[in-house]
């Protein structure tokens, strides 16, 4: 028998910010699993920032999408045919094979998750890839000491609220943010407990942050203006991990660089940029110190979260414009 289901492909690829025009819905007929392989219901897909850079026929850490093929990301889901002996009808699984509602895998590609003491999607979030980059941002690319004083851009998102925290569990002195409107400084600071927070749309962000600086370190995910007011108010020997630059994804022309580099050398500090994926070796140590924090009520999260497949392309689109508050989620 066959599965017919539903994945979106990528139709065309985007100059400067997308549209729903580069995105086609297709339906598709899945085989049976074959030895070794299990046919997966996807419950919750992930969209995410560096999926747009994927979007673009250019060389990098990652091969791009292919065109009038199906998008892929972060899922989770529950096995409903399995022809494995490892993977049993009915687990939940975390896999690669996102934006579409069914998946037929080879078992080796998907990893069983435990649902029954946090829920699925949290494997797509704070403890899944953003919770790992947050980690290796902070403990091997920035070396967070005790007492140091953190700053954070794009404080509100997957990444950034889970580094936020985990700074502070870590032993940081301070942790200060910057996120985009009012309800979202109130929650770095109300709930996730922040020291402080500030609206880059309230102005110059480096104004805005003279009165809590300086920091020694910065976990970058914004780049731009954010990156130059940081450098600013680094301390001497500052370190930033820089895990992205989601201010200039979709410019359409490469963007200057911060305004202010001499000041690497005068304070010299230590810019590091790094791929999550390429720190495969502290992921145990991830999972075991972040689940703790979960099921603690230490480490807390938020998702936001949009229905059905035809919702993915808008979700993704309003990801790139800040519209997310935590984890942008598509449950199926």
């Amino acid at each position: 028998m066959t599965t017919t289901t539903r994945e979106i492909h990528l139709a065309s690829r985007p100059t400067g910010w997308p549209t729903d025009d580069n995105f086609r819905m297709v339906e598709a007929a899945l085989a049976d699993p074959g030895p070794g392989e299990v046919l997966v219901r996807n419950t919750f897909l992930s969209v995410d920032p560096y999926m747009r850079g994927r979007m673009n026929d250019v060389k990098s850490y990652v091969p791009p999408f292919q065109l009038d093929a199906a998008l892929d990301g972060g899922a989770v889901g529950e096995v409903v045919a399995s022809a494995d002996d490892s993977l049993q009808v009915g687990e939940t699984v975390l896999h690669q094979a996102g934006w579409r509602e069914h998946a037929l895998l080879p078992a080796k590609q998907v990893r069983r998750v435990d649902a029954s003491r946090v829920p699925a999607s949290a494997y797509l979030g704070v403890l899944g890839m953003p919770g790992l980059t947050a980690f290796v941002g902070l403990a091997r690319i920035a070396d967070l000491r005790e007492g140091d004083d953190v700053l954070v851009s794009g404080a509100a998102g997957a990444v950034g609220s889970a580094a936020g925290q985990m700074a502070r569990l870590m032993g940081a002195a301070k942790v200060v943010g910057t996120a985009g409107s009012p309800e979202k400084v109130a929650w770095l600071t109300d709930e996730l407990g922040f020291d402080a927070a500030v609206n880059y749309k309230d102005g110059p962000v480096g104004k805005q942050l003279k009165q809590h600086a300086p920091f020694d370190v910065y976990f970058d995910n914004v780049g731009g203006d954010h990156l130059e007011a940081a450098m600013f108010h680094l301390r001497d020997h500052g370190r930033v991990a820089v895990c992205g630059a989601v201010a200039h994804y979709n410019d359409e022309q490469p963007s200057p660089g911060p305004r202010n580099m001499m000041m690497i050398v005068s304070k010299r500090l230590t810019l590091r940029g790094f791929i999550v994926s390429d720190h495969g070796d502290l992921a145990a140590e991830f999972y075991e110190r972040a689940g703790a924090w979960v099921v603690d009520g230490k480490l807390t999260y938020r998702e936001t979260v949009v229905d059905g497949l035809d919702q993915t392309v808008p979700a993704f689109l309003d990801l790139l414009r800040g519209g997310n508050t935590g984890k942008m989620l598509v449950r199926l």
